[in-house]
């Protein structure tokens, strides 16, 4: 899978770009604050309909203009065009020329995993990052998974309705519950399912790249210890006092501990950032896995984080994309970019909201 064509117009600081991306490596070249990380935001969000920047739509429109535009041609299995348009009145979204409806019929068109500065948020971060990590995971790489999320979160929002109202509707709320546990369960199986295989990965990860010695564990923490109904009926007088569902998946927690610690409290700067990029490693090896092709990587300046011990850690799974004729966007300088991956690599100058090719020797 590649993106063989990114077209954007008043996106953040591009007023156009229209550029066309072989499968391979490509390096984003140019100083701060030119445009570089903007082309890989718009990326991913072509991706997830998210920007991993953590903003919404507002933010990403070019100064002075009422909406940006974001399109692009995604190969894989077949070729699909992609058209996104906001402004604050309106949203299109298309796919080969049809509107997009559902999320379900679209994720997994164009599949990405992103390596950047917030990253470590997965770290030192709330639950909610964690948990966000795994259920974009388990969205891309289990069959069903994004529709049950879906219809669970729904009953939460539902549930809390009721228990917000001034008189209490005993049999809907009973319903609702009924429900959530249902769906809840579920989640849980399926987080409980994935944790070994994105245990090994990411440990395998953190091994290559920190080479400390010290050994990483993921422990996944439900809210729910024993029996979902049970803790909900526990839980019900609380609830209603607070208007809001207190026991489920949307509470889990995913904890990192570094030789039995936790990472977030016990680890160094260097530890939480080797930590990160071995759960983004993990991620990507997992969708290969799931997928038999690896996803788009899209790398912002990681490399300048690592010294070149851990860079050539990290070098492994780039090989395994240029193997696979996959593909890699990379914003780094020359000097951070790994020897071993320079000569196949294309390179192109960002400077002032222009993207320019530099012509191979």
């Amino acid at each position: 899978m590649h993106l063989a064509q990114l077209r954007l117009r008043d996106f953040r600081n591009y007023a156009r770009l229209d550029a066309e991306f072989a499968p391979g490596c490509h390096l984003l070249l140019g100083d701060n604050a030119q445009g570089k990380t903007n082309i890989l935001e718009a990326i991913y969000l072509l991706a997830t309909l998210r920007s991993f920047r953590g903003v919404g739509g507002a933010p990403m429109v070019r100064h002075g203009q009422p909406g940006y535009f974001v399109g692009g041609t995604v190969v894989g299995t077949g070729t699909h065009e992609v058209k996104l348009y906001w402004s604050a009145r309106e949203r299109q979204f298309t796919l080969d020329g049809q509107p997009v409806r559902r999320l379900t019929d679209y994720l997994g068109t164009l599949r990405v995993t992103v390596f950047c500065a917030e990253d470590v948020h997965l770290v030192k971060g709330t639950a909610r990052h964690r948990r966000r990590f795994m259920d974009l995971l388990l969205s891309q790489t289990r069959p069903g998974y994004l529709p049950l999320l879906q219809r669970y979160l729904r009953a939460v929002r539902a549930r809390n309705a009721l228990l917000r109202q001034p008189v209490l509707d005993q049999a809907a709320l009973d319903s609702f519950t009924a429900e959530l546990v249902r769906l809840g369960n579920e989640l849980m199986a399926c987080r409980r399912a994935l944790l070994p295989e994105l245990t090994a990965a990411a440990a395998g990860a953190y091994a290559r790249i920190a080479r400390g010695g010290e050994t990483l564990r993921l422990v996944y923490q439900p809210s729910v210890r024993e029996d979902f109904a049970v803790e909900l009926a526990c839980a019900r007088p609380r609830e209603v006092h607070r208007g809001v569902t207190l026991v489920g998946p949307h509470l889990d927690e995913l904890q990192l501990l570094l030789d039995g610690q936790p990472a977030a409290q016990f680890g160094s700067e260097g530890q939480k950032r080797c930590i990160a990029l071995a759960l983004k490693v993990a991620q990507a090896e997992l969708l290969t896995r799931a997928h038999a092709a690896p996803p788009v990587l899209l790398i912002d300046d990681v490399m300048g984080e690592l010294d070149a011990k851990r860079r050539s850690a990290f070098v492994p799974l780039l090989e395994q994309v240029h193997q696979n004729r996959g593909q890699v966007l990379m914003t780094t300088t020359e000097e951070k970019w790994p020897g071993e991956l320079a000569g196949t690599a294309q390179r192109w100058i960002v400077r002032a909201g222009t993207l320019t090719p530099v012509a191979r020797p």
